[in-house]
């Protein structure tokens, strides 16, 4: 029987070479994207109001997804006695990081979007690492003309803050500057609690421009089940999820940090559930807020990266089954 390269080639253990997101190859020639994953980094956090370090998010989530590349012939997963993110499924490659201008936000987003045309013109996926919450506002514009689209947000945060003192682009808006777009139909915000950002009226603009809200305690109640009967059929999906959505003892590493939240099996187990049904029908995903210097033992990094690695297996296996079918 013929080894795998894993058997005969280098060990390559997770402390040792470049530090690309799951080892995958770089590609920095953005007009060349041969994948079906492109990891683009946007370390932007001019957008924070109180601490900020998200900045470092992409390059603490890109090591702590390290220590899941091993490169086994795929992943595994005895529960559901499926083998996930094997190379036949799923192509990815890491495309660095969208530059970004010091004091500049408006120059800086124009960057980020940029990077994720290049992204949707190649084929791939985006998938972008944060920064805080404002970048989802230019990755998500990137898709204009490629909807509908419907969005599920994972966060304490409603995000949906219009203006304050001019300022339209902070991490406290971007699900308002989303909702203002053509290609967006409506978004699933789930994991909104106690002390936010937003005021009433920040509520009632959300659910008038088709939002429909949970609490931590109304997916609890409700189920996995209950939670995909409240999200739309039949369309595209954007996931998009602030590290805060889960809990601080969990998840300390951030910025606004708040108690109450998500364990990793709720929302895991809604991104895998959302994609079965969808078939996979999910054409991008971004994680934020992930903000290293407050988690000195690096959980938070680790979470983020063993959610994202987790959803791309079941993304990629959801469509490479409903493919299958087909034919």
């Amino acid at each position: 029987m013929q080894k795998n390269s894993y058997e005969t080639g280098r060990l390559n253990l997770p402390f040792v070479g470049h530090c690309t997101f799951a080892k995958s190859p770089v590609c920095l020639d953005w007009n060349n994207i041969d994948a079906d994953v492109a990891i683009l980094g946007a370390p932007n956090d001019m957008g924070t109001q109180w601490r900020s370090g998200a900045r470092f998010g992409p390059r603490s989530i890109r090591e702590a997804s390290t220590l899941f590349s091993f490169g086994h012939s795929g992943a595994y997963d005895h529960e559901d006695d499926t083998t996930y993110l094997t190379s036949d499924q799923v192509r990815m490659v890491d495309v660095g990081d969208a530059d970004i201008i010091h004091t500049d936000m408006e120059g800086s987003n124009a960057n980020i979007e940029f990077a994720v045309r290049k992204i949707l013109e190649s084929g791939a996926m985006p998938v972008v690492l944060g920064g805080d919450h404002s970048i989802h506002a230019p990755v998500i514009k990137a898709y204009a003309g490629r909807g509908p689209v419907h969005i599920v947000h994972f966060d304490a945060h409603l995000d949906f803050v219009d203006e304050r003192h001019g300022v339209r682009y902070g991490h406290g808006s971007p699900l308002r500057r989303a909702s203002e777009m053509e290609h967006i139909v409506g978004m699933t915000q789930m994991g909104i609690r106690n002390v936010s950002s937003s005021n009433r009226d920040d509520y009632d603009a959300a659910r008038n421009a088709g939002s429909q809200i949970l609490s931590v305690r109304d997916v609890r109640r409700l189920g996995t089940e209950g939670v995909l009967d409240c999200i739309p059929a039949g369309t595209a999906y954007y996931i998009t999820i602030d590290i805060d959505g889960f809990d601080p003892s969990i998840a300390p590493g951030t910025g606004t940090p708040s108690h109450g939240g998500f364990t990793y099996y709720e929302v895991l187990e809604i991104i895998q559930a959302l994609s079965k049904r969808s078939s996979g029908n999910v054409i991008g995903m971004d994680l934020v807020e992930v903000a290293p210097a407050y988690d000195p033992t690096g959980q938070t990094s680790i979470l983020a990266a063993q959610l994202l690695m987790n959803s791309l297996g079941f993304i990629f296996h959801d469509r490479a089954t409903s493919k299958a079918r087909a034919i």
